[in-house]
């Protein structure tokens, strides 16, 4: 006697139900293979692309990538806001200092040309281009105590996620936890400080708005995706990013980034240098 299954009730009916979604696209979380995403960028073959994530308001995204990555950040609808911490993939206890990155290069605004710069003077990654005055290096994400003040509640499962509990789940995936968590650096919600030191909140960079980054060294990059903490508004508002990586070239001393300053000349050379000896340049 053959047993009917019906729905998802029995072990046989969730089988069909699972195997019946491959090929879907989801509305949110990588495409895997990366290649198959369907809108790589114009001048790029899609087998170079090596990750392809629609990143849900309130959610996270995490990926290993080698020196040489470009990877594009999209705010798709205007309301993102991309918390980014980066990470020595051999070496994780190496990681993105914020401090460094705006004391270094005498500059406390992201923008096009700026380096990520680690706490051992070298270049994580490099932001090759950005929508001007929409980022914010100084405030950092928000936390799980502020927003339940703030929204009732911060839980990464609940309705208005906290970025450093977003970040502790994607740093779980590579064996950091929340001592590993350092400030980070946030695009596309724009904070300006004034004459007397008060933050201004400025808000979106706007609907299609792009941030390019390029690794330098091979790196662990974590997003979290959520409300700025200076956001003024009462509902907590976070809107899908989408990021696609692919592969590309590092690097190396004809670029103009390399000798843009004096300071990014020392970085990328203490980078080239550590790279050198991993034989990794």
């Amino acid at each position: 006697m053959t047993q009917q299954t019906s729905g998802t009730a029995t072990t046989a009916g969730a089988r069909e139900h699972a195997r019946a979604q491959e090929g879907t696209v989801v509305a949110n979380g990588p495409t895997v293979p990366a290649a198959t995403w369907p809108s790589p960028p114009a001048d790029v073959d899609p087998d170079r692309v090596v990750w392809a994530e629609r990143i849900a308001g309130g959610g996270y995204g995490h990926r290993v990538l080698a020196r040489g990555t470009t990877v594009r950040l999209t705010d798709l609808e205007g309301d993102a806001c991309a918390h980014v911490l980066l990470y020595n993939a051999d070496m994780p206890w190496e990681r993105l200092n914020v401090a460094d990155t705006v004391k270094v290069q005498w500059q406390v605004y992201s923008a096009g040309g700026q380096l990520l710069l680690s706490d051992q003077a070298r270049v994580l990654a490099s932001v090759t281009e950005a929508a001007a005055g929409h980022h914010d290096a100084i405030f950092g994400t928000s936390t799980q105590a502020r927003n339940e003040e703030r929204y009732g509640d911060g839980a990464p499962e609940g309705p208005s996620p906290a970025g450093r509990e977003l970040f502790t789940l994607a740093a779980s995936k590579h064996g950091l936890g929340r001592r590993d968590l350092p400030p980070s650096v946030s695009f596309f919600q724009g904070v300006r400080v004034d004459d007397t030191g008060r933050p201004h909140f400025e808000g979106s960079a706007g609907p299609g708005a792009t941030v390019v980054l390029r690794t330098e060294m091979p790196v662990v990059l974590l997003v979290a995706n959520s409300a700025h903490p200076l956001d003024p508004r009462e509902a907590y508002t976070s809107t899908p990013l989408e990021v696609v990586a692919w592969r590309d070239a590092a690097t190396t001393p004809a670029d103009p980034l390399w000798s843009a300053t004096p300071e990014g000349r020392r970085a990328f050379e203490n980078t080239h240098d550590y790279l050198k000896g991993r034989g990794l340049a």
